[in-house]
């Protein structure tokens, strides 16, 4: 039986997979290559001389069953980014960002200080020291005061360590996965299983290339939908066997090429946001450098948000930013100072919820140490998150997100703070003191004065505001008091049943005018004994003012036209020719008193005092007003003394019928009636139909025929005939024509006498 001859090779550094085994025999353990050079031959010596030489046949190098380049996304396909992470060949160039080339000089110095001390030999220990001492001191005054935009410079240092560099310092071991499993796999993003401290996490992170070469390998970190598709793998993954989740978060944005939008990009955003929130296991999330909008945010809805000390995270690139408002990229460090994206201000803002420290000089000045602090920190908020059970786990994490964004309402506003890119913000009703108030009301009163004063005329800038922002104060006020005398639930109800009233096109019922009234009544019974009731007072006082003042300046403004429209009408060619030719007849007659007037003179007189009367009326009617009575020029004692028992008794008649108009006014019957009519213009709007105006037509005339007949009594019909007679024995003696104006034929008859006019104004009271 011919059996194997042992060669006398050695197998020391063979490869696991150059041995192979077999059941028992000379051959266990014998190397491929070895058999390759073994002569086989027969136990019992020389004979037959039969020599077998056995060798390994080449075969090509394994292919893989996929072509060359499956993902047009991705240059060279996914297959050249399987290789495991190796160290770089060479050291990295340094690179000096532009804040930092004055500590350079520093650096320099030092440099040829020891070279000079190589050259001559001589001790230059002292002034080395001197000056690394203030290089240290440089460097630690430039990093503990940086602007955001140097922060951003930072993160993006081409030197800065990535995440697979991190994940290297802080795992005991690491194995990476790939794909998405729908064919794909996307460098720009590094998913795996790795162990810290004994503990399995799955670690999954952008990764930015440490040069030119990788970076156009990995996109610049920028993934497309494929690594978003594996991310979420992994996630799911991780959460089906118990595996906390850690991301590392390192990315201008997401691609925003053409062919990611249309595999979906948004959609895989929008699909691991979704995920995230519903995950059971504890999620921790750190910024290595940059965290760019939705692209960072698709790995980043996490339990915990940690920032390494010179991170940014940001909705919006400086850059973008900058070019949007202001429409030039060179005011970045303007946008990044207001966007507020470092790690100290996200965590004023409760969006981060911790800085992991950096070395002096940035992360790349100590990556391995840098790596530590991330570890420390993972290790205690992985601690914190492992206590919760699983509610309590998916109820941080929303609440997390819940509180950004938050605010209090109540605050007063700093009136020295500057407001960019917005409008001025009013303060919350409630909070303008009455001082404040007070003294806008002054400051106006004050401004329409100086402005009486230097063009005659009042103006009423501001003044419309202030009344409205008054009314809103004062309203504020009555709902605070109406709930400090609990009617606040009462108030709605009925408030809810008048829209209701309304909406059904009905007119109130009397019961609910009933609880109208009842409540009215309570409320002003009880409003002196409000918490807030001199509040309340000083504003509707100061309203009251406002409004008067404004009262007073439409009301003057109205008197000066009018005056200026009479003057006109006493100005016109035709009355004053008409005026001259009288006053010449009247001189040619040669008359001296009134007495000796014949009445063919004085009836032309009294025609043409009638004529301009009627003008003068038509003007005053013109501007809504009602001319009530004549004041004569000169009248006896006896006339004064008749016209003042005639106006006294006027006002009594005056005093009964608004009495009796009240009583009518207050009855249930007409209150309806007057609700329907509101409603009914309110319904109509500016342009009525003509249904609308009938219906209001056919109200106001029943309210009115209700009102005749509440004031038509006969006691006070008797009154009034009686008055009417007694003014008709006063205007008799006075010597004027019944209800005319008076007018005077002097030459101051051009003029137009407020007192002689007296006009009925009570249709512009507030």
């Amino acid at each position: 039986m011919a059996s194997l001859i042992r060669p006398s090779v050695s197998l020391a550094g063979a490869a696991a997979s150059d041995l192979f085994g077999g059941g028992d025999g000379d051959g266990v353990g014998v190397s491929l290559r070895a058999l390759g050079r073994a002569r086989l031959g027969t136990r019992g010596g020389r004979r037959g001389g039969l020599a077998v030489a056995a060798k390994l046949r080449k075969v090509k190098k394994h292919e893989y069953p996929w072509p060359e380049d499956p993902d047009p996304n991705v240059k060279g396909g996914v297959l050249s980014h399987l290789s495991s992470f190796k160290p770089l060949k060479g050291k990295p160039k340094p690179v000096t960002l532009e804040f930092e080339k004055p500590i350079m000089l520093f650096e320099k110095k030092i440099m040829d200080v020891r070279r000079m001390a190589d050259e001559t030999g001589l001790d230059f220990t002292d002034q080395i020291i001197s000056l690394e001492t203030k290089y240290q001191q440089a460097l630690k005054d430039l990093y503990t005061h940086l602007t955001p935009i140097q922060r951003v410079n930072i993160a993006r240092h081409p030197n800065r360590p990535t995440f697979l560099d991190h994940v290297f310092n802080i795992t005991d071991k690491f194995v990476e996965l790939h794909g998405d499993r729908a064919g794909y796999d996307d460098p720009a993003i590094v998913s795996g299983i790795g162990t810290i401290d004994g503990e399995r996490y799955m670690l999954i992170g952008h990764q930015k290339g440490r040069n030119t070469k990788e970076n156009i390998q990995r996109n610049f970190g920028m993934p497309t939908p494929h690594g978003y598709r594996k991310a979420l793998r992994m996630m799911y993954y991780a959460e089906h066997h118990g595996f906390p989740i850690i991301t590392f978060i390192d990315t201008p944005g997401a691609f925003a090429d053409l062919k990611s939008e249309e595999l979906g990009q948004g959609e895989a955003i929008a699909h691991n946001l979704r995920t995230m929130f519903g995950l059971k296991v504890p999620i921790v999330s750190i910024v290595m450098g940059e965290g760019g909008s939705g692209g960072a945010l698709a790995i980043g809805c996490a339990n915990k948000l940690l920032m390494l000390e010179n991170a940014v995270f940001y909705v919006a690139s400086p850059e973008a930013c900058a070019a949007i408002l202001w429409k030039s990229a060179k005011a970045s460090p303007k946008a990044a100072e207001k966007l507020k994206i470092t790690a100290t201000e996200l965590c004023k803002l409760q969006i981060a919820d911790g800085i992991i420290p950096e070395p002096l000089g940035g992360a790349h000045a100590d990556p391995s140490w840098t790596s530590q602090q991330i570890k420390a920190a993972v290790g205690e908020a992985m601690t914190e998150l492992k206590k919760m059970d699983t509610q309590e786990l998916l109820k941080h994490r929303t609440l997390k997100f819940r509180k950004i964004g938050g605010f209090q309402e109540g605050i007063p506003v700093d009136p020295k703070r500057k407001v960019n890119m917005k409008m001025k913000e009013e303060p919350p009703l409630g909070m303008i003191s009455e001082a404040e108030l007070e003294s806008e009301v002054e400051k106006l009163k004050q401004k329409i004065v100086r402005a009486k004063e230097s063009s005659g005329e009042a103006s009423d800038s501001g003044v419309d505001e202030l009344i409205e922002k008054l009314k809103k104060e004062v309203d504020h006020e009555y709902s605070k008091a109406v709930k400090a005398l609990g009617l606040d639930e009462r108030m709605s109800t009925l408030r809810e049943e008048i829209v209701k009233a309304k909406q059904q096109e009905q007119p109130l019922h009397p019961i609910l005018m009933d609880k109208i009234d009842k409540l009215k009544k309570e409320f002003n019974q009880g409003l002196s004994g409000a918490p807030n009731y001199e509040s309340l007072k000083s504003k509707l006082d100061m309203l009251n003012e406002m409004s008067k003042v404004k009262n007073a300046e439409g009301i003057a403004s109205q008197k000066e036209e009018l005056n200026r429209k009479l003057k006109e009408v006493l100005e016109r060619p035709d009355l004053k020719e008409k005026v001259e030719a009288l006053n010449a007849e009247i001189e040619d007659s040669g008359v001296t008193s009134p007495e000796d007037v014949d009445e063919g003179l004085m009836e032309k007189i009294v025609n043409l005092k009638k004529e301009i009367d009627m003008e003068m009326a038509s003007v005053i009617e013109s501007f809504g007003l009602h001319v009530e009575a004549i004041k004569p020029t000169s009248i006896d004692t006896s006339t004064q003394t008749s016209v003042s028992e005639v106006s006294a008794k006027m006002g009594n008649l005056n005093k009964e019928i608004s009495n009796k108009i009240e009583e009518v006014v207050n009855s249930s019957d007409l209150k309806s009636m007057m609700e329907m009519l509101k409603m009914e213009i309110v319904k109509a709007g500016k342009t009525p139909d003509l249904s609308s105006k009938n219906k209001i037509d056919a109200l106001q005339q029943q309210i009115k025929q209700r009102l005749f007949e509440a004031i038509n009594s006969s006691e006070l019909r008797q009154k009034h005939e009686e008055l009417t007679s007694e003014i008709s024995e006063v205007v008799e003696s006075y010597g004027g024509s019944n209800g005319s104006l008076k007018y005077n034929d002097s030459e101051e008859s051009s003029k137009h006498e407020e007192s002689r006019v007296e006009v009925n104004m009570g249709g512009y009271r507030n």
